[in-house]
Parts: structure tokens; sequence; C-alpha cells
């Protein structure tokens, strides 16, 4: 077994899928719109296979943002190295994007930041 796709709803369909494009290296499907639900949606395909669903629809409720909530909290990116994990983060805070932690060396060995990517969901990059 394996998990096929994770999925998020995001306030900006376009601007979300874009972010994953500009800074994961995502290639997007064409887009799937059902008229009669209102909902929006792009399959996102990252180089190793992982797929990252973005999801839109009419009459959203935004939720409120916890540094520690209950449930999924993040999706983990393995770039590959350290330098891979600091130029990313540098160039994510350059643009504007908030760097909650790092990078760093946590307690269990892993090289990594945290850093608030669109709709505030939090994106772990590691080495």
């Amino acid at each position: 077994m394996r998990i096929d796709h994770m999925a998020m709803y995001v306030e900006d369909l376009e601007s979300a899928r874009d972010f994953f494009v500009r800074y994961f290296g995502a290639k997007s499907n064409a887009g799937y719109h059902n008229p009669n639900t209102g909902l929006k949606t792009y399959f996102l395909t990252f180089a190793d296979g992982a797929r990252l669903e973005l999801m839109c629809r009419p009459h959203m409720t935004a939720r409120e943002v916890v540094r520690y909530p209950i449930g999924y909290v993040h999706i983990a990116f393995a770039l590959g190295s350290h330098a891979a994990v600091d130029v990313l983060t540098q160039r994510l805070a350059a643009d504007g994007y908030t760097v909650v932690s790092g990078p760093r060396t946590t307690g269990d060995g892993y090289y990594e930041s945290c850093v608030l990517g669109p709709g505030g969901c939090e994106l772990e990059l590691t080495a």
C-alpha cells in the first residue's frame, strides 16, 4: 500500500498552484471544475511521483490558525542537502513567506526549516 496523494483547500487556487510549481518544481494538470458544486482542483505531481491536490470551492470557511493544532500539521519536502534547505528557505523568506524555524539540526538529527506557504500551511524543508 502507498498513500496516493494529499489534498488541501486553498483560498486562491491559482496562486497556490503557482507557488508549488515555482518553489518545488511541481507539474500541474490542466485542472478540474465541477459546475454543479463549484469545486475547482489542480493535481500537482512532484519529481518523485508524490502528488498534492489543491482544492477550492465557494463558501469555504477559514480555520483558526494555531501553532500546534490537532490533526494533519505539515507537508515535508526532502530537498536532498543542507545547502538546498538553506537556499530555498532564504528564497522563500526573501519573497515574503514566514520562516517559522530554522534552518537547524533538530534534536533527532534532521536538518530542516519550517516555512508558512499558501494559506498559512506549514511546509517542512528537510535535507
